[in-house]
């Protein structure tokens, strides 16, 4: 599996992991992720898992109504009736080694500081979308000064690759490296950055484009 193929499919577990726990899971084929109820806020209906997929794998496996979104994460789809909401690239990074950072971080571990977390990571803007039975598929890492969250990112474990997503505060990058390193020895790491900039001071390498469509309303 390339890649970019290998963070396409984290990204699409950690979707369908997402939508699990709100209860509306997705369901897996050859080229595409998707999901026929509407998915939680900033997660897509569909991703597709390979560059040969085409509009007929995803739309009519979801709710093509407005609101609806679908992750092209090869860029090589045309989408009727959709425009490309935003621009990102994948990014892969070879296994980190041990390292002390400035803030260490750790597992988010019961629903209270679940609650801290989301706060601090969507700036209080958002309430109840990382809901308590994510702690039991994927890691949620916090790390706190003076009591108060202020870094944090999730990691998805896989087979071969962890995957790093909603990454904020200024030292959580070097955080999550070190964790990983710890937790999840001699797996390269895969996520996917509108700006990769902070990624790739941290080692990470850019490997592919992908796209986000959004509905024509």
């Amino acid at each position: 599996m390339t890649s970019v193929a290998a963070a396409a499919r984290d990204n699409a577990e950690w979707c369908d992991a997402m939508c699990r726990a709100h209860g509306t899971p997705g369901a897996f084929a050859d080229r595409a992720w998707t999901n026929p109820a509407r998915t939680p806020p900033f997660y897509p209906d569909a991703v597709t898992l390979s560059p040969d997929a085409t509009a007929a794998d995803v739309l009519g496996r979801i709710d093509a109504g407005p609101g609806a979104s679908v992750k092209d994460s090869f860029a090589t789809l045309d989408l009727p009736g959709f425009e490309v909401l935003f621009e990102g690239q994948w990014i892969y990074r070879e296994p980190p080694g041990r390292r002390e950072p400035a803030i260490a971080l750790e597992a988010v571990s019961d629903a209270a500081a679940l609650r801290d977390w989301e706060r601090a990571c969507f700036d209080g803007e958002i309430d109840g979308l990382f809901l308590p039975a994510l702690l039991d598929e994927v890691t949620i890492l916090s790390g706190t000064r003076e009591g108060a969250v202020v870094c944090g990112s999730v990691l998805t474990p896989r087979e071969r690759v962890v995957g790093v997503s909603n990454v904020f505060g200024d030292a959580a990058w070097e955080g999550t490296l070190a964790v990983a390193a710890d937790l999840f020895p001699g797996r390269p790491m895969v996520g996917w950055e509108i700006d990769p900039t902070d990624a790739l001071r941290h080692g990470f390498t850019a490997i592919g484009p992908l796209r986000v469509w959004s509905k024509i309303v």
